[in-house]
């Protein structure tokens, strides 16, 4: 199954809303977010915001899953850096590649970038799929406010 990467656009909204319901509702995220910051997410996400941008994967009329980027720089490393903030495919296109995929996207489309992410542990394929890539993992806590 061959799965293309685009632009989000604002005829996804819904499909996208229901993937992050789902998403947020999971196990695979610390917090639950809200329809409001789901709404500003995807808003931000199709309109000129610099700072973040939003993808789906599909298969012919098929949307497969979306992911979210938030990009910032890195003083402890000197260079921009990618935040991969959301990155869901739905249960039944699972292990059929789609996250290396969006994965090996954005480090071609940011070549001379950092890459973070956030994994809870306990989602062992998601991790195990991040270590396949390349990633490893940060020895240290994060904190916010």
């Amino acid at each position: 199954m061959k799965s293309r990467i685009r632009y989000m656009e604002e005829q996804d909204r819904q499909k996208v809303l229901e993937m992050m319901r789902i998403f947020y509702a999971s196990e695979a995220v610390f917090t639950n977010g809200s329809e409001e910051i789901f709404h500003t997410d995807i808003s931000n996400c199709i309109n000129d915001n610099p700072y973040i941008e939003g993808y789906v994967f599909e298969n012919g009329d098929s949307i497969q899953g979306y992911a979210m980027l938030a990009k910032s720089f890195s003083t402890e490393f000197g260079k921009q850096c990618i935040w991969i903030e959301d990155i869901y495919v739905k249960d039944e296109y699972r292990g059929l590649g789609i996250a290396s995929l969006f994965l090996n996207f954005v480090e071609e489309k940011y070549p001379h970038s950092l890459f973070r992410l956030e994994v809870e542990a306990e989602n062992e394929r998601a991790v195990n799929v991040y270590k396949k890539c390349g990633y490893d993992v940060l020895p240290y806590m994060e904190m916010k406010k």
